[in-house]
């Protein structure tokens, strides 16, 4: 079963709005078991649009369309959608009593074109949208489906999965579909590859490895595809187990977890606490883990010292460190660590000091060198780092770097 994506929107292709609903509907249709076969962009053109239906047509099953409902003048997605289905618009009742009452509630006149939301191509389906007055359409034509939903990320949610969804399992005998992805850390994708490589050589036809990297982490989804629910999903279990026995210390976790997610639960579990002492990624690993709702349990606060001065004088780093061996270096930050842990009464504390770039580099320390250091109150462990280039990356690998630090700290002393 395949499907495609055709995302309706001049804005779209200049870059003015990030197409996020196609990432969206991905993920949805791949957990129904449907191939998403290619995904298309086009702008607010009549041609366009009737190109991409046609193309799509001869390649998928189950075409989704998203934008162009709206009331204005360049919403021409039904008008199309009317022509190459050779049919016309009529009003739907319910919608039109529906977009009414919305109007009604606001406070707000009701225009001409507003009244042109309830109108759909007369061959389709009604698909209902609780959160908006564009309601989304079913087209069941040619052993094609076509499914039209509005643009608004989050009406087009609400209906696929309120309307569409229910509508494709009741048309289509999906295939049941398992996906489970362990988060690592750490280490590059090929290292990773090499360590596994002989599992991932001997997985069963029905059982697919993906490796998904970003910056400083690499995602691994197995994706089971088959009749017998339990079968796969303990097939997906004795994988999983194995990769743990093998690259254990690598993996932080499953799922959507995120590393400042995990060091809160490991934090929160042994009721300790933490603080950090920023240069380099000034304020952002504190960011990080503050983003988490709770975090105020266990993390104090940081003392962000961008420049030499604010590490001597509230982190007590000599004038001999930054003579000798510079703000870049294990002294600096093992010293950063430890005052850290003292001056906020705390029982972990992490410590950055790096060149970010684009400038500052030399020979002996380029771009992208990093110190990190992870304190207790019983020893503090540094680490050097090069982290690229690219100062955005660099910042985000050692903020990750950082945590994953403190996560093995942690779970070393259990």
């Amino acid at each position: 079963m395949k499907a495609e994506i055709i995302t309706i929107g001049d804005e779209l292709l200049i870059g003015q709005v990030i197409d996020t609903n196609s990432a969206w509907l991905g993920q949805q249709l791949s957990s129904l078991g449907i191939t998403l076969y290619q995904r298309t962009a086009c702008g607010d053109s009549r041609e366009q649009i009737l190109s991409c239906l046609h193309d799509a047509s001869l390649r998928s099953d189950i075409i989704i369309i998203t934008g162009g409902l709206g009331p204005t003048k360049d919403d021409i997605t039904k008008k199309t959608l009317c022509e190459y289905f050779d049919t016309t618009l009529v009003t739907d009742d319910k919608v039109l009593e529906w977009v009414t009452k919305i109007f009604r509630m606001r406070k707000m006149p009701m225009l001409d074109i507003n009244l042109q939301q309830a109108m759909i191509p007369a061959n389709s389906k009604t698909l209902w949208n609780r959160s908006g007055t564009a309601p989304g359409m079913w087209f069941d034509i040619n052993n094609k489906i076509y499914i039209s939903l509005p643009g608004v990320p989050f009406e087009m949610k609400v209906i696929f999965e309120e309307e569409a969804v229910p509508l494709l399992k009741q048309k289509f005998e999906l295939p049941y579909i398992y996906h489970r992805t362990l988060q690592t850390c750490s280490i590059g994708e090929s290292f990773l590859a090499n360590k596994i490589k002989d599992i991932e050589e001997n997985l069963p036809s029905y059982i697919k490895l993906a490796y998904l990297p970003s910056v400083g982490a690499v995602r691994l989804r197995l994706s089971a595809y088959g009749n017998n629910k339990e079968q796969l999903e303990t097939e997906v279990a004795q994988i999983c187990n194995q990769f743990y026995e093998r690259i254990g210390e690598y993996i932080y976790g499953e799922g959507n977890d995120s590393l400042n997610e995990v060091i809160g639960v490991l934090l929160k579990g042994k009721n300790k606490t933490m603080a950090t002492a920023e240069s380099c990624t000034g304020g952002f690993i504190a960011h990080q883990i503050t983003s988490i709702a709770g975090s105020s349990k266990y993390y104090k606060g940081s003392i962000v010292s961008y420049d030499n001065s604010i590490k001597q004088l509230e982190l007590n780093v000599s004038d001999e460190i930054l003579k000798t061996v510079g703000a870049v270096s294990e002294a600096c930050v093992k010293q950063m660590a430890n005052e850290v842990l003292k001056k906020f009464d705390v029982d972990y504390a992490i410590a950055t000091s790096g060149i970010a770039g684009p400038d500052g580099g030399t020979d002996e320390k380029p771009v992208g060198t990093v110190w990190i250091a992870i304190a207790n109150k019983n020893e503090v462990i540094a680490q050097k780092f090069n982290m690229g280039d690219n100062r955005e990356r660099t910042i985000l690998r050692t903020c990750l770097m950082s945590l994953d630090m403190l996560r093995k700290m942690l779970l070393q002393e259990n």
